[in-house]
C-alpha cells in the first residue's frame, strides 16, 4: 500500500496546511492554492522546495503569485530527505 502526502509547514503559526492522498497535477494545484489561502498575511513569501516530479513541473497549473518554487537538481535523492523515509 502506498501513501502520498503533500505537506508544508508555516513556522510563524506552527501550522501544517495541506495534505492529500494522490500525486497528480490536480492535487498539486490544490496544495498550492491551500498554502496561498492559509498563509498569514504578515508571513514572508513561502518557498516550496520540490523535486522534479512531473506533477511539480507541469505547465498545467498556476503557481500563486505569493509562492516561490525552488527545484532540487534532477537525480539527487540525497538532497530530498523524504526519499530516505
Amino acid at each position: 500500500m502506498w501513501a502520498y502526502i503533500f505537506g508544508a509547514i508555516c513556522s510563524n503559526r506552527a501550522r501544517a496546511p495541506a495534505a492529500c492522498c494522490r500525486c497528480d497535477t490536480e492535487a498539486m494545484q490544490e496544495h498550492l492554492t491551500k498554502i496561498s489561502r492559509d498563509r498569514a498575511t504578515t508571513a514572508r513569501m513561502p518557498v516550496l522546495i520540490l523535486d522534479q516530479a512531473r506533477w511539480h513541473v507541469t505547465p498545467k497549473f498556476k503557481v500563486p503569485d505569493d509562492i516561490t518554487l525552488m527545484f532540487l537538481p534532477p537525480r539527487t535523492p540525497e538532497l530530498n530527505r523524504v526519499e530516505n523515509i
